[in-house]
């Protein structure tokens, strides 16, 4: 099997969906887009680095608003328009990674390291159920969905540590630690493992791993999460 692959950490001018964009920084990565007339992003309002005076800020309204509201998710993301640059960052180590969606293409993420996307993307939601002692003891996690609805678009994404890539072929499987996984193909195919360890010092332990069946991509970061339970009803 081959490795998965290091993603670029640092990019000038890279251009997609009609929008340039630029990554850098070694530690703490910022990510500048350069917007134009009629071009949009939208992002988590605490992740806004800095911007040209001309660039308007704004509420943009998420759907399935009542369903975001009962699960204690946001309700609103900022969107940012106009003509100049805008720049993201989040306050933590590691490793800006854009995903280039073609029309009607979707990528899942793990819930809280979205940094921004271009205003063809849409942006819902769902919840992993059954997994509750793969991270600390909860009942489970969110997974945001974006999709290129209308057209193709970029999503940004930021993970811990170093971000790799492992595109699988069809069958082929790999194991990844629960808090390791960044992003995947929707139709990639995921479920958990316990695997029990028998001898020595960790004689009747257990390990707990995803495992992820091709065809598709997955990334993974190199510095695990864990996300506390965000559910009002404790399921």
């Amino acid at each position: 099997m081959r490795r998965p692959v290091l993603l670029p950490v640092n990019l000038s001018d890279e251009t997609y969906a009609g929008v340039t964009y630029h990554l850098g920084g070694a530690l703490v990565p910022a990510l500048t887009v350069e917007l134009n007339d009629g071009e949009t992003v939208y992002f988590e309002h605490h992740v806004l680095l800095w911007k040209t005076a001309a660039i308007k800020v704004g509420i943009r309204k998420m759907k399935g608003l009542i369903k975001r509201m009962v699960m204690g998710m946001q309700i609103f993301v900022t969107e940012a328009k106009g003509v100049g640059q805008v720049a993201f960052s989040r306050d933590g180590p590691g490793h800006i990674c854009p995903i280039h969606l073609e029309h009607g293409q979707a990528i899942d993420v793990r819930e809280h390291q979205f940094l921004a996307a271009t205003g063809s993307i849409t942006y819902d939601f769902f919840r992993v159920r059954g997994v509750a002692n793969i991270l600390g003891g909860q009942s489970g996690y969110f997974i945001d969905r974006f999709r290129a609805e209308r057209s193709e678009g970029i999503v940004w994404l930021h993970g811990y540590g170093n971000v790799f890539e492992k595109v699988l072929a069809p069958g082929e499987m790999i194991d990844i630690e629960p808090g390791a996984w960044l992003y995947k193909d929707p139709d990639l195919k995921m479920t958990t493992r316990v695997m029990g360890l028998t001898a020595g010092l960790f004689g009747g332990s257990s390990m707990i791993i995803n495992r992820f069946t091709g065809p598709g991509r997955v990334g993974i970061q190199s510095m695990s999460v864990t996300i506390p339970d965000k559910d009002p009803k404790g399921k």
